[in-house]
């Protein structure tokens, strides 16, 4: 395993990780993989991602299950930031785009679908 290289912030962030379990089929799957694709995914959704204050996401897939990891200044405020997505160009396009791949409502925003995670454990 090679690991990946990160991005260092200055001063102190907040991390947010969630899951969501896709439709297990391998072909929407696979689907799933090239809309998130540095050559095919969608600009505006990448450009909104930012200027809601987001500094880094990540996306992890294991067979039909994903993991977001998210990084922000540590004054982020989660549900200021999802109700500004959401109004963003494109952003309620891409979610019904990307619910056939995820298995929920087309008119389900992000924060809808993942569901965060209780961090249990961290090495100091």
């Amino acid at each position: 395993m090679e690991g990946y290289i990160q991005t260092l912030s200055e001063g102190k962030t907040k991390r947010y990780v969630q899951f969501l379990e896709m439709t297990d089929d391998p072909k929407l799957m696979a689907q799933y993989r090239f809309w998130h694709s540095e050559a095919h995914h969608w600009k505006e959704i990448r450009e909104g991602i930012k200027a809601v204050g987001i500094l880094e996401m990540e996306l992890y897939m294991l067979g039909n299950r994903l993991v977001m990891i998210v990084d922000t200044p540590a004054d982020f405020d989660w549900q200021e930031g999802m109700n500004r997505l959401a109004t963003l160009p494109r952003q309620a396009e891409w979610e019904a785009f990307v619910a056939k791949f995820q298995g929920c409502s087309p008119n389900a925003r992000s924060d809808e679908k993942w569901q965060p995670a209780e961090r249990i454990f961290h090495l100091y």
